[in-house]
């Protein structure tokens, strides 16, 4: 049987895997170096770029911006204010092996390669409303500053490459919430699907598989993911049409999640049939034919969300070998 670093590599690249392949989000290392000063744990702190990020209030055991103070007030002054970190100077052999030290090689190595997406930073940056607002009424200044943050992260793609050996690229920039995107298809493929592509095509040139990470109701801008190479999607949100994705695209665009773990905080009261009965739904409708990883768990480090991620994890393992011949 095939190890599970290679089975998710084989469905990854598009072929049929031996078995369901598990995925973990955690699995892709962001260089610290693009950390800047944000802690490893809950990511709080200053990024490279000066934005704070704080795990209070509505931010729970993640990190948000401050909403209370942004670096950039408006988006034609962007040149004065954001300046990529000059990284000539760094020790990349040194910064891996620190980097990768408690990386378990059974399991796939993935890295991120910018400190957070583009979308993510014009947000961060101005603030939603103001980030929005520069979309729609400033697009060129939009895509000026993001095409200049493309060449900060092309700048330092390679000694990453060079060092941290990843088997795949994870690219990340949350750009919908739960109910629908954040911007129309036509502002996206307008400002951010071209830097998406320059960012991605430097990777896919040099043979690398590509994940793309987006939360939310993400459906829409698909067609454009897949053209531009990526050979993955997760969190893969139920709020999508997951059933009609896999149908439209197959092994070419990878699913990885399709299991919403929400349902079953302790609040819920599932059941372990009801969670057991949860994952083998997910798994019937999504696994048959490959393109698909499982992702999921309860939520939590409470007893009960543990107890519901073991049967979660151990219907999992039951139900993995099932679908493929």
């Amino acid at each position: 049987m095939l190890s599970a670093r290679d089975n998710f590599l084989r469905a990854l690249g598009g072929e049929a895997p031996e078995y369901v392949p598990r995925y973990n989000l955690g699995w892709a290392v962001r260089p610290s170096i693009l950390n800047g000063g944000r802690a490893a744990v809950f990511g709080t702190g200053k990024d490279i770029f000066g934005v704070e990020w704080t795990n209070e209030g509505s931010a729970l055991e993640s990190a948000l911006p401050r909403n209370d103070v942004f670096i950039l007030d408006d988006i034609r002054h962007w040149r004065d204010v954001i300046h990529f970190p000059d990284f000539s100077a760094t020790d990349w052999a040194a910064l891996a092996q620190k980097d990768l030290k408690d990386k378990d090689p059974a399991q796939p190595l993935g890295i991120r390669v910018d400190a957070q997406g583009y979308f993510q930073s014009v947000m961060s940056f101005l603030g939603f409303t103001e980030g929005l607002i520069a979309c729609h009424e400033d697009p060129e200044e939009v895509k000026a500053m993001v095409h200049y943050l493309c060449d900060g992260y092309l700048g330092v793609a390679e000694p990453l490459l060079a060092h941290f050996k990843p088997d795949y690229i994870l690219f990340a920039d949350d750009i919908a919430h739960e109910r629908s995107p954040f911007l129309s298809v036509e502002c996206f493929r307008d400002i951010f699907a071209p830097v998406w592509r320059r960012h991605i095509q430097f990777f896919k040139e040099r043979g690398y598989l590509a994940i793309h990470h987006n939360c939310g109701h993400f459906e829409a801008y698909l067609d454009d993911v897949v053209d531009m190479g990526f050979n993955a999607w997760d969190p893969a949100q139920t709020s999508n049409d997951l059933v009609g994705i896999k149908k439209k695209f197959g092994n070419k665009l990878m699913i990885c999640g399709g299991f919403e773990g929400k349902a079953f905080l302790p609040h819920m009261n599932a059941t372990e049939e009801q969670v057991r009965g949860a994952v083998k739904k997910t798994m019937d409708a999504l696994a048959p034919g490959g393109g698909y990883a499982f992702m999921g768990g309860a939520g939590g480090g409470d007893p009960v969300s543990q107890q519901r991620s073991a049967w979660i994890a151990d219907e999992y393992e039951k139900l993995k070998a099932t679908y493929y011949n």
